[in-house]
Order: C-alpha cells, then sequence, then structure tokens
C-alpha cells in the first residue's frame, strides 16, 4: 500500500494534534479529513498556531459531517464513551481508537470505573488490545485496535517481560506525568498557577487506568493480579516516568536479561546501560522508551523505572505504529525522529 487515507477525529485536543503533526511526516498517509465539534469551521491553524505553515490541511468539520469515503483508517482521539458511540456507527474503515472505550474486555467493569453503561459492549470482544510490541502478531487482522493509555504502556512495557520472575501479588507503581495527560479542556486545577512550583496525588487509590493494567498483567500471569498504583501530576507538558517496586526472588541480573532478551530487537524499547536512570528527557517529543533496572538496597525487591513521552509513545505515536503494523508499512515510518534536546 503506497498511500493510506487517514480521518482524525477529535483534532483540537492534544492526542489529536500530535497525531496530524506525526502524520505529516510520514512517507504514506494522506490526511483526508480532520474533525472537531467545537471548533467546526476553523482551520487547524486558527486552532493550532504551530499548524500555520501547513494550509492544505483539511478544514475542521464536526465529527457526523465527515466524509469517509475513500478513508483507510479512522483515528479516534475523541473523549471515552462519546468515542465508542460515534466509531460503533462506522463500517468499512478500520479503526484505532486512542480513547478508554475499547480497551477493557468486560462491559461491566467499563461501567465501574466510567461511571456510564458501554455505548458499544457488543464491539468489545473483537477489538484488539493495541500495546504494539506484544499485539504485532494479530494487528494485521484487527479492525479495531485499542490503543493503551499512557501509563498502562508505561507500566506494562516494564512488567510484562518479568511477570515470571516477580510476585504478582505485590506491585507498587508511582507515577509521575505532564500536564498534557489531563486533556486540553479547561480545569482549574490545571491552571498554570495551580500545577507551577508544585507536584500532587490525584486519582489516589482509583485510577482508571488500573483495571486495565491488571487486566494485561493478569492475562500474562494466568492469575488474578492487582496492583497499587499512584499517579502525580508534575508541572511540565509532556513525559511520563514511572517507578514499580517488584519482589522477586531472582537477582536483578536476572530481570535485566529479560528485559534484554525481549527487546533486543525492538526499535522503539530501550533498555539502558546498568546504572543509568531513565528520564523523560531522553524521549520527549519522539516515539522511543526507556527503561532500566535496578537493585533495592532491602533485599527481595528491584526498582524498574520507565520513561515515555505521553503524547507520543503513550498514545498518537503508539497509534501510527500499530497502524504501520496493520496495514504491512514499515513500523517505524513517520515515528523515526530523535527526542527533542533540551
Amino acid at each position: 500500500m503506497s498511500k493510506v487515507s487517514i480521518a482524525v477525529l477529535g483534532a483540537s485536543g492534544y492526542t489529536g494534534a500530535d497525531l496530524v503533526r506525526l502524520a505529516l511526516s510520514h512517507p504514506n498517509i494522506e490526511i483526508a479529513a480532520l474533525s472537531a465539534n467545537a471548533k467546526a469551521g476553523q482551520s487547524m491553524a486558527e486552532v493550532w498556531p504551530h499548524f500555520a505553515m501547513f494550509p492544505a490541511l483539511p478544514r475542521l468539520v464536526k465529527a457526523e459531517d465527515v466524509d469517509l469515503a475513500g478513508v483507510d483508517v479512522v483515528f479516534g482521539c475523541l473523549p471515552h464513551a462519546a468515542s465508542a458511540e460515534l466509531l460503533s456507527g462506522i463500517s468499512g474503515p478500520r479503526i484505532v481508537d486512542l480513547s478508554a472505550d475499547f480497551r477493557l474486555k468486560d462491559a461491566a467493569t467499563y461501567a465501574d470505573w466510567y461511571g456510564n453503561a458501554h455505548p458499544a459492549p457488543d464491539l468489545l470482544p473483537g477489538a484488539l488490545y493495541g500495546l504494539t510490541e506484544f499485539a504485532r502478531d494479530d494487528l494485521p487482522g484487527a479492525d479495531i485496535v485499542a490503543c493503551p493509555g499512557c501509563y498502562p504502556t508505561a507500566v506494562l512495557l516494564g512488567l510484562l517481560p518479568l511477570m515470571d520472575l516477580i510476585s504478582p501479588e505485590r506491585i507498587t507503581v508511582n507515577a509521575l506525568s505532564g500536564v498534557s495527560g489531563a486533556g486540553r479542556s479547561l480545569k482549574e486545577a490545571n491552571l498554570f498557577a495551580e500545577v507551577a512550583e508544585a507536584v500532587a496525588p490525584y486519582a489516589i487509590g482509583r485510577h482508571r487506568h488500573m483495571p486495565e493494567i491488571e487486566q494485561e498483567l493478569s492475562l500474562r500471569a494466568a492469575s488474578p493480579v492487582m496492583i497499587s498504583f499512584t499517579p502525580h501530576l508534575i508541572p511540565m507538558n509532556r513525559g511520563e516516568l514511572v517507578t514499580m517496586i517488584v519482589e522477586t526472588a531472582h537477582p536483578v541480573a536476572d530481570l535485566r536479561a529479560a528485559l534484554d532478551k525481549r527487546y533486543a530487537a525492538e526499535a522503539f524499547v530501550h533498555l539502558l546501560p546498568e546504572g543509568v536512570g531513565p528520564a523523560t528527557r531522553m524521549v520527549r517529543g519522539s516515539n522511543h522508551v526507556v527503561l532500566n533496572v535496578f537493585a533495592d538496597r532491602i533485599p527481595g525487591r528491584v526498582i524498574v523505572i520507565v520513561a515515555i513521552d505521553n503524547l507520543v509513545k503513550g498514545s498518537s505515536g503508539q497509534a501510527i505504529q500499530n497502524m504501520n503494523v496493520m496495514l504491512g508499512l514499515p513500523e517505524t515510518a513517520g515515528l523515526s525522529a530523535a527526542p527533542l534536546f533540551p
């Protein structure tokens, strides 16, 4: 396939805009349609000044007015519930959804954590959980791909290769995320004066990404897994760092060997040299992941640390990576840019 026609639903949000940014450098993508209900009729440059030099981008329309004729892939960058309700009515194009609507396999679990009945429960069994490095074999046959959340992406990449070596009963995750992870809508808690010079935990003990992480870890462990998870908002635009404390009877060298074996051939996931701590500045603006494992001073414990860009590998970059694999394109197409530094 030489050219892929895409539509981006929800292009006025951070994930939608970053997907457009990445798509512009993809050698196979043609952007056919962009939607944003509240901004319908405006150009992308009017909503996002950094697109001023791309006047040929389609103007924003309401999602229901998007012409899907000839569109190969629809990227859903909409809020949960709204995404499934709209995407469930689409037939023809393949769907890569960046919301939470198709990540959880159980509709009752979704209702419990998201506060409303699932809009399209009949589609859940056929939706593929798209953590690319672990879904690669199934992506070519998928019609609906659910992109993992940003926190689950980081946590699962760090822990899935280690589940045979660690105790699944004792997993503690402390996570830090930039403000863009909360979306672009106006919220008092995200005002500059509220977040600058401060770090604060939120959704303590009940973050919506917890059941998603537990679902995938449980599948890997073949038994129920529950985690302790505490996210924190930090005063930066983008980036995410997760620190995970796990218990094991194995030396840290065994865990490091497992990570090295699993990711040695991966284009985007990188085990750092021994003793080097992952940092968000190593991956900013890119689809790359850096991780490492360290011995704790408490016997039987190790510390696994992972850094990603929440808007790229944690969202739009992984969505394009999934599309590449779905369509038989080079997996790195449109995603080969080095991280931004400083």
